[in-house]
C-alpha cells in the first residue's frame, strides 16, 4: 500500500509540475519510454540502487544517458528519486502514470439516471463534474428505473449518487435507528 501511495504522490506532483512545458501525452510517452530503457537494461536500475556510487556519479550518468531521448524535468524527477533514495519506486511511478492517464486526461463517467435527460442537463452536469475534478470527463449515459428519480454519476470508484432510491434508503435507516418512546414521541 505504502509504494502506491509513494507512487501515485510522486506521479501527480511531477504531471502538476511539467503539464505546462510538456503536455500530458508527452508525460505519458516518456513514462513509457522510460519503462523500455529500463526492461531493457538492468543493469541502469542496479546502477542507480547501488549505495556505493556517489549521488554525484549517478547524476552524470543519468544525464549522459537520458539526455537525447528524455526531457529535462524528467531528468530532474529521477535526480529528485535518487536524491530521495526512491529511485526503487520508479517501476510503480511508471506504471501508475500508464494506467491511469493513458486516455490522456479524459476520465470515464457514466451518468445514470431513471429517465431520458435533456442533452442541456447532461452538458451542465458533465461541465459541473469536469469543473470539480479539473480533467476532461466522457460522460456515458445509461437509464436505471431502480433510481426511481434523480441522478447518479460513477467515475472510476467515485460515485455521486443524487437519486431518490439512496434518499429513500438513507430515510428508512434513520427510521429504523430512531427508537419511539413508550408515549409514542
Amino acid at each position: 500500500m505504502k509504494v502506491k501511495i509513494l507512487a501515485k504522490r510522486y506521479a501527480e506532483a511531477f504531471l502538476e509540475y511539467a503539464r505546462g512545458d510538456l503536455g500530458v501525452d508527452k508525460i505519458i510517452d516518456e513514462f513509457k519510454s522510460l519503462k523500455i530503457v529500463l526492461s531493457e537494461n538492468p543493469q541502469l536500475k542496479e546502477f542507480f540502487s547501488n549505495p556505493e556510487i556517489s549521488f554525484v556519479d549517478k547524476c552524470e550518468v543519468l544525464d549522459k544517458v537520458f539526455k537525447e531521448n528524455f526531457s529535462g524535468q524528467m531528468r530532474h524527477l529521477l535526480k529528485l528519486l535518487l536524491e530521495n533514495n526512491r529511485i526503487k519506486y520508479l517501476s510503480d511511478i511508471c506504471d501508475y502514470i500508464r494506467v491511469t492517464y493513458s486516455h490522456g486526461e479524459a476520465l470515464e463517467g457514466l451518468l445514470k439516471s431513471s429517465y431520458p435527460l435533456d442533452l442541456e442537463v447532461v452538458r451542465e452536469i458533465k461541465t459541473k463534474l469536469e469543473n470539480k475534478l479539473g480533467r476532461r470527463i466522457n460522460l456515458f449515459q445509461e437509464l436505471d428505473g431502480d433510481l426511481l428519480g434523480g441522478v447518479q454519476v460513477r467515475i472510476g470508484n467515485t460515485i455521486i449518487d443524487g437519486s431518490v432510491r439512496r434518499r429513500i434508503d438513507e430515510l428508512r435507516k434513520k427510521l429504523l435507528l430512531t427508537q419511539v418512546n413508550e408515549n409514542g414521541n
